[in-house]
């Protein structure tokens, strides 16, 4: 039986790929200029949840970046900070900013204790913390930034793949303003504690320093289909190769996860359909 792919992993700071097989559990490192090929065999099945396998086993859209058939997604979603259904939690959460491109600022929450893990997992370029708390303090905060300053609470990845290749140098200046705007406003939650503003870049940790635009970017694997390449970067759940005939492509591993995937030579063509990706932030793409 072939290792099933569990997607990305960003535990440790760094990017690693998260394997199963019939009850084992591991992870393989993904080093920056490393050679990857793979193949997909078979059909994509459901990741199951909370940590459960698919009592079925079923069969998932090879399009669908969640990986989950409908059932383990509402059983995952039902016990996720997303759902508003933890509103006792007794763990401290952080208010974050997190930022991916020019003009491109949302505002989020993570457990305290997950540290930057959550930014790594959403590919933020530079990050800055706002507020630490009670999560329904966290979640007011949130809301409040939305509402007051018209900062959303989510970004595309389209629209964060289009902008890493024109990283500016002064990243950490829209994080910045928008802090100061952040802690005088009022209704800011007792609860919440501000933070002290410092700026995180993580343009180094993704490998985006001099790597080129990326041309196209996977839309679905299929049976059979193969993907090969040189590893210049990872951000977030992207993997960007650079392939033999000169082009770059992205590879979102949210749809690796699900498939079989056994090896292939890091010279294989690229055998699965593929979306090309402007060059830049353009108005009309969104």
């Amino acid at each position: 039986m072939a290792w099933q792919c569990r997607g990305i992993s960003w535990a440790g700071g760094e990017p690693a790929l998260r394997w199963w097989r019939a009850g084992d559990q591991r992870v393989g490192s993904l080093a920056y200029g490393r050679e990857i090929g793979f193949r997909a065999v078979g059909q994509r099945r459901c990741l199951g949840a909370r940590g459960n396998p698919c009592p079925v086993g079923a069969v998932v859209a090879g399009r669908s970046t969640g990986g989950l058939c409908p059932e383990c997604a509402r059983l995952e979603r039902a016990h996720s900070v997303a759902a508003d259904t933890m509103a006792d939690d007794p763990r401290p959460y952080r208010v974050y900013l997190a930022w991916f491109g020019p003009g491109m600022v949302k505002v989020g929450i993570t457990r305290e204790e997950r540290g930057a893990a959550r930014l790594l997992e959403q590919g933020a370029v530079v990050f800055g913390w706002l507020g630490r708390g009670p999560l329904m303090a966290a979640r007011r905060t949130e809301e409040l930034l939305r509402a007051a300053l018209g900062v959303p609470d989510r970004i595309s990845y389209a629209r964060k793949r289009a902008a890493r290749a024109e990283l500016p140098a002064h990243r950490g200046r829209e994080v910045a303003e928008l802090y100061a705007r952040a802690v005088d406003l009022e209704g800011w939650p007792e609860a919440l504690e501000p933070v002290e503003f410092e700026v995180v870049d993580h343009v180094g940790v993704f490998g985006l320093d001099g790597v080129p635009a990326a041309d196209v970017v996977v839309r679905e694997l299929v049976e059979g289909g193969t993907v090969a390449g040189r590893l210049l970067a990872a951000a977030g759940p992207d993997l960007h190769l650079g392939m033999r005939d000169g082009r770059v492509v992205v590879v979102d591993t949210r749809l690796m996860s699900g498939w079989e995937l056994v090896g292939a030579e890091p010279d294989a063509p690229l055998t699965v359909s593929v979306d090309e990706l402007p060059r830049g932030v353009q108005d009309g793409l969104f």
